[in-house]
């Protein structure tokens, strides 16, 4: 007998599946949350920003963390089966080392579809939203974000704008602008008692009450001074319905076929090049990971415990290979081969080997079970 019961297949696919969803959310909420403190002020909380920059930073960790999640699933799963006696069940049932570890290996590779899903579609459309978030931080283009008693500079240096305190999260108090048209030849003083920034669509409206305007020409004529009730200036700043727009997007936002296609004028530029190498190996190899953490973690674990369940400790040790295995190709796929970009031949060679590796040791596992359960040659009479 070499067939996994079907009942048995979905118990064990099952729990798999159950352990990695655990120890992804384990790995992706504290990754998420900390790159997201440590990136966004307090103010982003205020200003709105939290949720653009979520959408933009959970489908890349989701699929940087996937493959380590379903590999130490499947490891902690065949430790556990290894522990208890229930291998050693399942090999006097006559099942094959290959036949106990093919429902983790089907929930691998449907984590690798997943993964592939994630980074070569999922992430690259939303990845931009982070950076979009961070341009609005780094430019102070959210006015809930802007702190009394400071300058802000808009429109490449043509508009300053300063306020005392505010009064409420979209009013604030005691406004100065100083801003010049290079249209009109003109460079306009405004003080205002209280100003209202009000978000239309895609930009920001800030209506000035009660204020007072002074008009310097260039020529040097004398300065018109007119006071207002209420006056009117727009700011590019986060409307409603959208962040402001970046005058610049990386190689990590192309989709897929953008992304295979800036290839041949990456290789004009090294440091371009070594750009796109790494992020090709993070979109193209890191979710295969997932198939080679399984195979890895499974055979590791059927080598080094015991059926029996009387070396159980070696099992759980296995587990805790996996790990250093993901973080080094990830820390090889984002230094190495931006110092050299030739080193992504063996980025992929450390994926393939730790494929290979991983099939040698459950085949190792199958030819020795196959070996112990042959019955043995009778002696020939008279020898």
């Amino acid at each position: 007998m070499d067939q996994t019961p079907r009942i048995l297949s979905l118990y064990l696919g099952k729990r798999v599946l159950i352990t990695t969803l655990v120890v992804q959310v384990a790995l992706t909420i504290p990754v998420v949350l900390s790159a997201l403190f440590h990136q966004l002020p307090p103010a982003a909380l205020r200003g709105g920003l939290l949720g653009p920059a979520l959408v933009g930073t959970l489908p890349t960790v989701t699929y940087i963390a996937l493959p380590i999640s379903v590999g130490v699933a499947a490891a902690l799963e065949f430790s556990r089966m290894s522990s208890e006696g229930m291998v050693a069940v399942l090999y006097s049932l006559r099942l094959s080392a290959w036949s106990i570890a093919r429902p983790a290996i089907v929930c691998a590779l449907a984590a690798t579809a997943f993964g592939y899903f994630c980074s070569c579609w999922l992430a690259p459309r939303y990845v931009g939203a982070m950076h979009d978030v961070l341009n609005v931080i780094r430019h102070s283009l959210n006015h809930r974000m802007l702190e009394p008693g400071q300058f802000y500079s808009f429109d490449e240096g043509r508009r300053i704008v300063y306020f005392e305190r505010w009064e409420t999260p979209d009013i604030a108090a005691n406004v100065f602008i100083r801003q010049r048209s290079a249209e009109k030849k003109v460079e306009e003083t405004i003080t205002a008692s209280r100003a209202e920034f009000r978000r239309n669509d895609f930009s920001v409206v800030m209506i000035l009450t009660h204020g007072q305007i002074q008009s310097r020409p260039d020529d040097g004529r004398r300065v018109r001074v007119s006071d207002f009730d209420e006056y009117a200036i727009s700011l590019p700043m986060q409307g409603a319905k959208a962040l402001p727009s970046r005058n610049w997007k990386g190689v990590f936002e192309l989709n897929m076929r953008d992304f295979l296609a800036y290839m041949k004028y990456a290789m004009v530029d090294r440091r371009n090049f070594a750009e796109w190498a790494s992020e090709a190996v993070k979109r193209l190899v890191i979710p295969a990971l997932a198939l080679a953490h399984t195979l890895l973690g499974i055979g590791l674990v059927l080598n080094v415990a015991s059926a029996t369940g009387r070396r159980s400790a070696a099992g759980g040790a296995a587990v805790a290979v996996l790990p250093a295995v993901h973080i080094g190709i990830l820390v090889a796929a984002e230094t190495l081969i931006r110092a050299n970009p030739a080193l992504a031949i063996f980025v992929i060679g450390l994926a393939l080997a730790e494929i290979a590796f991983g099939i040698w040791l459950i085949q190792r596992q199958t030819i020795g079970d196959a070996k112990r359960a042959a019955p043995a040659m009778p002696a020939l009479a008279g020898a």
